[in-house]
């Protein structure tokens, strides 16, 4: 995963009425945080923000450019927690986690599917029982997702997590034999199939 540039400036005052009066010139409040670093407050632009997630998934790798009265330095971060506000839709707060790459660390992987499975067809239910999954790897080998076909899957067929094709360098917490995805039986289903076996 390639690290997206994102300006940010330390933030020397805090309080309430210095985030709202930010908020009114299109700036939020952050903070930056991790192991061997001290937290720091930050403002950010909320579109430059907004540009660096476009079409981002779960885990957005950030290289945060920190201007401190002058003096730029760079930390790469990962969001940890963004904040939204529920009727504007607009960006609240962010916490930013920092990350050594040549370090590994915990991240929890989205897992899309794709594909309409052929036991839909006939009259299976599709059934999504883990949508992530925990893996520990260098920042860099981080993938933005999992994705997963499971355009083949018929009725009782199902996807574990052993059956994911992972990178040798992404080490997975979860145990294998946990069920992603499956396509159960319906009840109308099996009666159907028990009156075609008993027809023949």
């Amino acid at each position: 995963m390639e690290a997206r540039e994102l300006k940010a400036n330390v933030r020397k005052e805090s309080g309430k009425e210095q985030a709202r009066r930010m908020r009114r010139e299109g700036l939020i409040p952050a903070v930056l945080y991790g192991p061997g670093t001290d937290p720091v407050s930050l403002s950010i632009n909320a579109s430059d923000l907004k540009t660096a997630l476009k079409g981002a998934e779960e885990n957005v790798l950030i290289k945060l450019i920190i201007d401190d009265s002058g003096r730029l330095m760079e930390k790469n971060s990962l969001i940890r927690e963004l904040q939204i506000e529920p009727l504007t839709n607009n960006f609240f707060h962010a916490d930013f986690y920092a990350l050594r790459m040549d370090q590994e660390s915990t991240f929890d992987v989205p897992i899309h599917f794709e594909g309409q499975p052929v036991g839909i067809e006939k009259g299976g239910e599709l059934q999504y029982l883990k949508r992530e999954i925990k893996v520990s790897c260098l920042p860099s080998e981080l993938p933005d997702c999992i994705t997963v076909d499971i355009s083949r899957l018929d009725v009782g067929d199902a996807v574990l997590i052993g059956d994911l094709s992972l990178s040798e360098s992404i080490r997975c917490f979860d145990s294998k034999d946990i069920v992603l995805v499956t396509i159960a039986a319906l009840h109308g289903v099996n009666k159907a199939e028990e009156t075609e076996e008993a027809s023949s």
